[in-house]
């Protein structure tokens, strides 16, 4: 089982960037799909989970991040980044059965490598 994250890079504040995580292994069209982030010395953040057609985010990404999936794979659409974005992006999956995405971290049971999300000012 695997999930690879794709998409990272150094842009400028005010820029926009796509993460794609695809799945592998197994079907994770019902589960609930995560993108989380860890700066460095910070624990790792919330950022946007997707149920179904279901979504919610994390406070500091409303309104410029949009996270959505196809039958293989979650996306995050990050736009109008700032310095404070700069992190490790993780996707991750919840095979969880609830109906509501979740923000809970210990709910995620794979997890991908991480992409490099830089922002400069």
């Amino acid at each position: 089982v695997q999930l690879q994250a794709s998409g990272g890079g150094l842009v400028q504040a005010g820029s926009s960037l796509r993460l794609s995580c695809a799945g592998s292994g197994r079907t994770f069209s019902n589960d609930n799909m995560g993108w989380f982030r860890q700066a460095p010395g910070n624990e790792r953040e919330f950022v946007a989970a997707i149920k179904r057609i279901r979504t919610v985010y994390g406070d500091s990404v409303k309104g410029r991040f949009t996270i959505s999936r196809d039958s293989t794979s979650v996306y995050l659409q990050m736009n109008s980044l700032k310095p404070e974005d700069t992190a490790v992006y993780y996707c991750a999956a919840d095979p969880n059965p609830a109906l509501a995405p979740t923000k809970v971290l210990s709910r995620y049971e794979y997890w991908g490598q991480g992409t490099q999300v830089t922002v400069s000012s």
